[in-house]
């Protein structure tokens, strides 16, 4: 068998990845044609609502492609609904302490204070999985992801990162730069922060990972430590391929 996300990350091999905008299940399926590892929803940006998102986690499934589900607001019922749907895991909005990185950990776990169980989801195979197995497999494949992007969390990033059971921290540069009142993505204070979390995910062992406008600033951040970058957006490729469509075709 394969290696799992969760193992793969964990063993920091390079996770290369796009967020979904658009909420279609042919989107995803046509994605899950490709060599990426794995695509993000982005419910937190663009209007997937509950049944969306089931749809377009069965497509990623039948596709046999790692879905994430970037949650609107980390709260137990929309932790519960992706996983239930079956993705991969969950990447956090806004984890800015301590407390609420334990508090996401819980919610995505099964156990006293956690995650809802319901053998009647996708996840539990529908009642056709016994609950000993479901709970070993959730807990070996679940990938839990805490987006770092508030000057709160860089200050207390080396405790968020000593939070057992997250398995990547997620840097929102574009919100640190809006956070920090900076102009631009390149400013000094937004690449310290960026820094600074790297560095704390190598003395913890935790896997960062980024969203980076520029391609061609993914060796920097390697060499920082980085491994998971989820890159561009399917409303990104439309627009690119249009636009090098129309190069080609004026000359």
């Amino acid at each position: 068998m394969s290696d799992t996300l969760k193992q793969r990350l964990a063993a920091g091999e390079t996770i290369v990845g796009t967020f979904v905008k658009t909420p279609s299940p042919i989107t995803v399926e046509v994605l899950a044609l490709t060599a990426l590892d794995c695509l993000c929803l982005d419910a937190e940006h663009a209007p997937f609502d509950r049944l969306a998102i089931d749809h377009c986690v069965l497509a990623a499934r039948a596709g046999q492609m790692d879905v994430l589900v970037r949650i609107p607001a980390v709260t137990p019922e929309h932790v519960l609904n992706a996983l239930d749907c079956g993705a991969t895991g969950v990447v956090a909005p806004h984890i800015r302490s301590v407390a609420e990185a334990q508090a996401l950990v819980a919610m995505a776990q099964y156990g006293r204070g956690g995650r809802g169980y319901a053998g009647s989801s996708r996840a539990a195979g529908y009642t056709t999985r016994s609950m000993a197995a479901h709970l070993a497999g959730s807990a070996a494949r679940t990938v839990v992801v805490a987006q770092i992007e508030d000057p709160e969390a860089v200050d207390a990033i080396d405790a968020i990162a000593a939070v057992p059971g997250l398995d990547a921290l997620f840097v929102g540069r574009v919100d640190l730069t809006v956070a920090y009142g900076a102009d631009s993505q390149d400013d000094s204070r937004v690449l310290a922060a960026v820094e600074a979390v790297c560095a704390a995910g190598r003395r913890h062992g935790v896997p960062v990972g980024m969203f980076l406008a520029r391609s061609s600033d993914i060796p920097q951040w390697r060499a920082q430590g980085a491994t998971f970058f989820l890159l561009g957006s399917d409303h990104g490729f439309i627009l690119a391929g249009a636009a090098a469509l129309v190069v080609a075709a004026r000359g």
